[in-house]
């Protein structure tokens, strides 16, 4: 198993900045990809971003190409995501989530963090 716990959301305005962390632990971290997703009211998880095991591959979602960075912290057992230049659609709640770097990096993810919330006020 694998538990996975978010922290960082809150409130900002729009243009501002908000980097959210997410620490992994039971399992080890290296072996593991992992990715961002987001819940916005009354619709379904999309996918944001995600990276591989060694942090040297990473793809984003077209919405938030250019604006957000994944990155991953091994040695702390941490991922990253820094987002900029947010916007009033980019409030949802923001899950981690992590899978086995046996599967692919695109591919439905195991484990799932409990959320955390992220507002962008106009």
């Amino acid at each position: 198993q694998v538990q996975l716990a978010e922290s960082g959301g809150g409130l900002v305005q729009t243009g501002g900045s908000l980097r959210l962390s997410c620490a992994a632990s039971g399992r080890t971290f290296s072996d593991y990809n992992m990715g961002w997703f987001r819940q916005a009211p009354g619709k379904e998880r999309e996918f944001v971003a995600v990276i591989n095991w060694s942090g040297g591959t990473t793809k984003y979602s077209d919405s938030v190409k250019g604006r957000f960075t994944i990155s991953r912290d091994n040695a702390k057992n941490t991922v990253y995501l820094q987002m900029s230049s947010l916007k009033p659609e980019d409030t949802a709640v923001y899950y981690c989530a992590g899978r086995h770097s046996l599967y692919p990096l695109i591919s439905n993810y195991e484990y799932w963090g409990q959320g955390t919330q992220v507002t962008v006020s106009s």
